[in-house]
């Protein structure tokens, strides 16, 4: 016969935030079948977070359902960290004007796109990787009534001549980690960017070369939707100091992402609670939900650890002297 502690059930709420901020559920599970209901998880039952469970997890795809699932989250048009606000801050650094063009790697859903185009009144084009990512982030600029001033289209980051057109700046949130052929991405870039040009990009780097030998960042690597080929940051200075850019900006923001992640995931809970209120079953999105935070977890621990790092530069284009 099962005992009583492990018949009594613990709401999904409860469950997703033990599991996530990596407390011991069936001490939760006991203080419920004692008729506790806390209205925090109490600081005395942290223990140590799990290992995810799989040792074979599989690619993350970007379906539909994924797309619906990460904006529950991060809102709507975008798949990851750093929301409107954060990105209208952090965009000051290139100085943009409504005269001004710009070119936006790895565009997602094209949130960010759209923020730039807004707030700055600069001329905005998209450039995805995901086929999926850019039709949907297209159908959202389109929406916006920004099909013009913000298109999202798709493009091959290891083509001769993936950009159709120069740009004043170029902007790339978390896409260079992806790109198998860094240095040819930035080359093309830098030959489209005009002479006095910015170039900010926040990226996924590795804390060392030895870090791709640890377990956690193997998973990571195995579930991201698009392969991974991330370098040490001092990797991605020379790549981008070889092409000419001159660096005004190298900085590590790895503890920013942390804390904009934990932020996101901290309301899950109530996003849990109105889904399980919905007239109709919500089991298929709640269980996606798991399983995105289970994503975001693994991410973040090799952050904490050390072993993956986020990272930014602002690089500039000198004229030419003639």
């Amino acid at each position: 016969m099962a005992s009583k502690e492990n018949t009594v059930k613990v709401p999904m709420k409860w469950r997703l935030k033990a599991w996530w901020e990596g407390y011991d559920v069936d001490d939760i599970r006991a203080r419920l079948d004692n008729g506790e209901e806390p209205e925090d998880v109490p600081e005395e039952v942290k223990q140590p977070a799990s290992e995810p469970e799989s040792d074979a997890p599989e690619a993350m795809e970007w379906d539909d359902k994924r797309l619906e699932t990460a904006q529950l989250i991060w809102g709507e048009g975008y798949c990851g960290p750093g929301g409107s606000e954060y990105v209208t801050s952090m965009s000051k650094l290139l100085g943009m004007s409504s005269k001004m063009s710009v070119a936006v790697i790895g565009a997602g859903l094209g949130g960010p796109s759209r923020v730039l185009a807004n707030e700055f009144g600069a001329w905005i084009t998209g450039y995805e990787e995901s086929e999926n990512l850019a039709q949907k982030g297209m159908a959202l600029s389109t929406k916006a009534g920004l099909e013009s001033k913000a298109p999202i289209q798709h493009y091959d980051p290891g083509s001769d001549e993936p950009f159709e057109r120069t740009f004043d700046r170029a902007y790339s949130k978390e896409a260079l980690y992806t790109v198998e052929d860094k240095s040819k991405l930035l080359k093309n870039l830098f030959t489209n960017l005009k002479d006095g040009g910015l170039f900010l990009i926040n990226d996924y780097t590795l804390g060392s070369a030895d870090a791709l030998t640890n377990k956690d960042v193997q998973k990571w690597i195995r579930q991201e939707p698009t392969q991974p080929f991330p370098i040490p940051n001092e990797e991605m200075e020379k790549l981008l100091t070889d092409c000419g850019y001159i660096l005004r900006v190298n900085e590590d923001i790895t503890d920013s992402y942390i804390d904009m992640i934990a932020k996101s995931w901290a309301g899950v809970g109530d996003v849990i609670e109105s889904l399980t209120k919905h007239p109709e079953d919500q089991t298929d999105t709640i269980n996606r939900l798991v399983k995105e935070a289970e994503y975001w977890m693994l991410r973040s621990k090799t952050m904490k650890e050390g072993h993956v790092k986020a990272w930014r530069f602002l690089a500039y284009k000198p004229a030419e002297i003639k």
